[in-house]
């Protein structure tokens, strides 16, 4: 089987930040921006933020990252008392500027705009339906079938919030929802938790983000999670809470391995703490007699650290990385490959040279990068290459918002441990194991989401869902 020279790593779904200032005091936009930029780990292909305005929503979007997408005059121009933005890498749907988010919509009892963080997996049917009633989408993104859907429940509900009940009746999949209406903010979670999101105060206003490290950077105290299947509307009377249902807890453990920021906390645990610990795991079931220990940066650099101190050998930076490397990088020929690598990371050829050397890094999708980090250390000079992951192999597709391959461009899906490592040229290869995995989170894995390693969802897949994601453009 031969795999595509596809980017190896898994792609972060969106980031979603909002803000409500009822006095009118803060720079709605401005706090949004600074948000936004503190999750754009989370999206790199467009950015925008809306306003309301005095009961009018304006707003800017386009392509590009949080500074390339905003300025001090568009900023400016943004005035209003409370705002939503949103930061995007596509999933379902192609990464045209029309599919940036939020989106902003009339309908007959108004106006709203919505960002949203996940994937649906019945949202292509519901369109259908909704096709052949007359309807008429944008965009090729499941985001705007729960626009839709939601403007249509409005039509025969006494408030917003009762259409979004029902529309939460109607949707399956992963879904955190920001919505701006005239004179609410209002949050939603869908009845898994699989995408995370998070309530802040700041003054007297309230914030929601997809993660912690937002209103860390904004300066907000963080209140609590939003509950699985909860949606939270904020207006000039307050707060309000409603429940769709008793959700139960099955959010995304690879937040915890790889998507979120080390310096986030995600259902109250501490994600540098879970990638420490994964690592000390990995070192208990994979031990190897080496010189150093080595991360990939970024997100391999924690477990790295954990997996040096549990076996007692030196910990040591093996890579320097291009931190300034935007969406316009521009991708080398085939002849220069290998250069695509190299841009993004260098070797420190002292601290490897001669050495036999443990790799950590957080996943193995395709293994074309891994492949060549690990020449490149070989390259450098290093003797040996052992490479261990800290999560278990990935071998099915997830389709709740982060950007999978099919099962057949899985390498884990088709080949064994040792054939992974001779294809990659480590001279041993270890993946942590599920029983390693529910150690770390201490016997409370059934509260993730872990799909992509077991192949049991949470919600049913539609037969036809991989055909959509393909004509999507996925």
């Amino acid at each position: 089987m031969c795999f595509k020279e596809l980017e190896e790593s898994f792609k972060d779904h969106c980031g979603i930040f909002g803000i409500y200032c009822p006095d009118g005091k803060l720079d709605v936009a401005k706090i949004t921006y600074f948000g936004l930029y503190a999750l754009q780990h989370r999206g790199q292909e467009s950015s925008g933020i809306a306003v309301n305005d005095s009961g009018n929503i304006i707003y800017h979007k386009d392509s590009g990252l949080v500074n390339e997408v905003f300025n001090e005059v568009v900023l400016n121009h943004l005035k209003g008392y409370s705002a939503i933005g949103h930061v995007r890498y596509s999933t379902t749907g192609k990464s045209d500027r029309e599919n940036a988010q939020p989106l902003v919509i009339k309908y007959r009892k108004g106006h709203m705009a919505l960002a949203h963080n996940g994937n649906l997996v019945n949202a292509h049917i519901i369109r259908e339906k909704l096709e052949q009633e007359g309807a008429i989408f944008q965009t090729t993104i499941d985001s705007e079938v729960i626009a839709s859907l939601i403007s249509r429940n409005r039509i025969k509900s006494e408030n917003i919030e009762e259409a979004i009940l029902k529309t939460m009746n109607e949707i399956k999949g992963a879904y955190s929802l920001l919505i701006l209406t005239p004179n609410k903010l209002i949050a939603v979670r869908d009845p898994y938790g699989l995408r995370p999101l998070v309530m802040g105060k700041i003054n007297n206003s309230i914030c929601f983000a997809s993660e912690t490290c937002a209103l860390d950077t904004i300066g907000a105290e963080y209140i609590r999670d939003v509950e699985p299947g909860e949606i939270i509307s904020v207006s000039r009377n307050g707060i309000k809470s409603i429940k769709y249902e008793n959700g139960t807890k099955h959010l995304c453990v690879f937040e915890f391995i790889y998507f979120a920021r080390a310096d986030s906390y995600l259902e109250g645990i501490s994600v540098y703490e879970i990638r420490k610990r994964l690592g000390k795991q990995l070192c208990k079931e994979s031990y190897v007699d080496c010189d150093i220990v080595i991360g990939v940066p970024d997100s391999g650099t924690t477990a790295a650290i954990g997996f040096a101190e549990e076996a007692g050998i030196p910990f040591s930076e093996g890579f320097i990385k291009n931190r300034y490397i935007g969406r316009t990088f521009i991708k080398p020929e085939q002849t220069q490959r290998e250069i695509a690598v190299k841009i993004k990371l260098n070797v420190l050829k002292n601290n490897v040279a001669g050495k036999r050397v443990v790799l950590i890094d957080d996943s193995i999708v395709r293994g074309t990068t891994s492949r060549k980090i690990i020449k490149m250390l070989r390259d450098a000079g290093a003797s040996e290459v052992h490479l261990r992951i800290s999560s278990p192999p990935v071998i099915f597709p997830c389709y709740y918002g982060i950007d999978t391959p099919d099962r057949k461009e899985l390498i884990a899906a088709n080949y064994s441990t040792e054939e992974i490592a001779r294809i990659l040229g480590a001279n041993s290869l270890e993946y942590l194991s599920l029983n390693g995995l529910n150690e770390v989170f201490n016997g409370e894995i059934h509260q993730f989401c872990t799909a992509c390693f077991s192949g049991e969802y949470v919600t049913e897949i539609p037969e036809n869902f991989n055909k959509y994601i393909l004509e999507e453009g996925v």
